[in-house]
């Protein structure tokens, strides 16, 4: 480079000088300083039009991240309006979960709903391993709040809700309109707290009036008992995300005491997690049958097989009744359809939609929304329908009589349903309470008399507090020892095994 500066120094050291002639003023920069000038100055010129555009009183272009979807246009303008001219400020988060509210309202579908965190908080502890409230699952049924079952030895199940029972008011106030995660928010609270329901149900009954006092809800979703003959009764009460490996534990432990058949009890189960299903039939489902299919918009249609692993190759049954829904029937549907397996009992709750729960943002809240339907094995969707047994069964009539108030106290002398109700228990239960009429006779005092010495209470003859209790008490006991649902169940798998050892010996 030093020897190029120098040739040049040279060269211009030989070239002979010209004229100088007058000239303007002007700057001399060498080039490479101008070039730096000119780059300089571009950079500011535009960094200052991208800040008065942006950032100035009037704005030559508007921008906005991210771009505004024309549908949301009449909303915005809408909010814009209670906002600057409501007669009083408006609660904006309120405003904004109420548009979301009103979207999901207009889905029409009872399954999807927003909940915001509190609710979002409620819904996620019905899956965990417990919660406290009174033990129902419900869900919002043509803008009535509606009972879809019970959970097993639950506050609400001991006081005598059912399903179909619609809850018209929640300690005085009506819940008409109400979402379901609404009226959870309201029912559920602390342990040992009462909540009085309003309850109506059927067509023309009066309301019921009931308090039921919270609890601690363990989430333990497998029962069983050996019946005789060495049948495993096994109910199944929801489905959450341990269910599956609950049922494998009682199985292996009833396999190791000589089981030879099983009665499944699905009746009042709400349902839960899919993907339990699916794992429980595949316990009994022979690899490469149909469990479930399930389709989405967009979407072929996923079919479920089953796969390879344990089997349980015993004669089977399965119970079902009105609050059997979802998972509860999925599960149904496999076994019969792809099992053979009779269904017991009385037609189920009939929902036949996939939900997906999502966390919205960053606050917690959740949208839960329908994404598909199901359909059995044979391809038969079963929403609003429900799944028909094979055998009918009903529950005998005094498994739906109503709930009866322990604060009231019904004497000699009393007349009402209430009293009639009372009659009709004392009556199924050997009491023998006379006519069933609805009067707190002479007979009537007699029989409350022999219920009280059975359950060691003083022998008052007058039907409240404690002695109230004791008779519904011994109603359930009646119904769970004299279950004519199980009594058929087991019956169908005996003579099963009858035909099954006939077979044998003929050949």
């Amino acid at each position: 480079m030093d020897e190029q500066k120098k040739d040049g120094l040279e060269q211009q050291e030989h070239t002979p000088q010209e004229e100088i002639k007058p000239a303007g003023k002007f700057i001399q920069i060498k080039p490479f300083k101008f070039i730096m000038l000119m780059f300089l100055t571009i950079l500011i010129t535009a960094g200052l039009t991208i800040f008065a555009l942006t950032f100035g009183e009037k704005k030559v272009v508007e921008v906005k991240v991210p771009i505004e979807r024309a549908e949301f246009a009449t909303l915005y303008e809408a909010f814009d309006e209670l906002k600057s001219k409501y007669y009083k400020d408006i609660d904006d988060e309120k405003v904004v979960e109420g548009a979301i509210n009103g979207m999901f309202d207009a889905l029409d579908d009872p399954y999807s709903d927003f909940m915001v965190k509190k609710e979002a908080d409620d819904f996620s502890s019905d899956l965990s391993s417990s919660f406290q409230g009174i033990g129902a699952e419900i869900q919002d049924r043509n803008g009535f709040i509606t009972v879809v079952s019970p959970i097993k030895n639950s506050p609400a199940e001991k006081a005598g809700l059912l399903p179909k029972d619609i809850i018209l008011t929640v300690d005085g106030k009506s819940i008409q309109g109400f979402s379901a995660s609404e009226a959870v928010a309201l029912i559920r609270g602390e342990k040992g707290t009462p909540v009085k329901l309003t309850i109506k149900r059927g067509e023309t009954a009066e309301p019921i009036a009931m308090t039921i006092v919270r609890d601690e809800i363990p989430v333990e979703t497998v029962y069983g008992e050996m019946l005789d003959g060495n049948i495993a009764h096994i109910q199944i009460t929801s489905f959450n995300e341990s269910t599956a490996k609950e049922l494998t534990t009682i199985l292996a432990e009833y396999e190791g005491k000589g089981m030879k058949g099983i009665v499944l009890d699905l009746r009042q189960n709400p349902g839960g997690y899919l993907e339990q299903a699916v794992e429980i039939a595949n316990l009994f489902v022979a690899e490469g049958k149909t469990i479930v299919q399930v389709e989405e918009k967009n979407k072929k249609i996923d079919v479920r097989n089953a796969v390879g692993g344990k089997k349980y190759n015993l004669p089977m049954t399965v119970l079902i009744d009105g609050g059997s829904a979802s998972a509860s029937e999925i599960l149904a549907a496999a076994l019969s359809e792809s099992k053979g397996v009779k269904i017991v009992g009385e037609t189920s709750f009939g929902k036949g939609t996939v939900q997906n729960v999502n966390k919205f943002l960053k606050d917690g809240s959740i949208l839960k929304f329908t994404t598909g339907k199901w359909l059995t094995p044979n391809g038969n969707w079963i929403n609003e329908k429900g799944i028909k047994p094979d055998v009918a069964v009903p529950y005998p009539t005094y498994a739906s009589l109503p709930y009866l108030d322990s604060s009231i106290e019904m004497k000699e002398g009393s007349v009402s349903e209430a009293v009639k109700a009372a009659e009709e228990m004392l009556e199924v239960l050997g009491y023998e309470p006379g006519k069933v009429d609805g009067n707190f006779d002479k007979y009537t005092v007699r029989a409350v008399k022999k219920l009280q010495a059975a359950n060691d209470l003083e022998e008052t003859g007058v039907l409240t507090g404690v002695t109230t209790y004791a008779l519904m008490d011994a109603l359930r006991t009646k119904l769970k020892t004299d279950d004519p649902q199980v009594v058929k169940a087991k019956e169908l798998l005996t003579s099963t095994d009858k035909v099954e050892k006939t077979e044998e010996t003929t050949n």
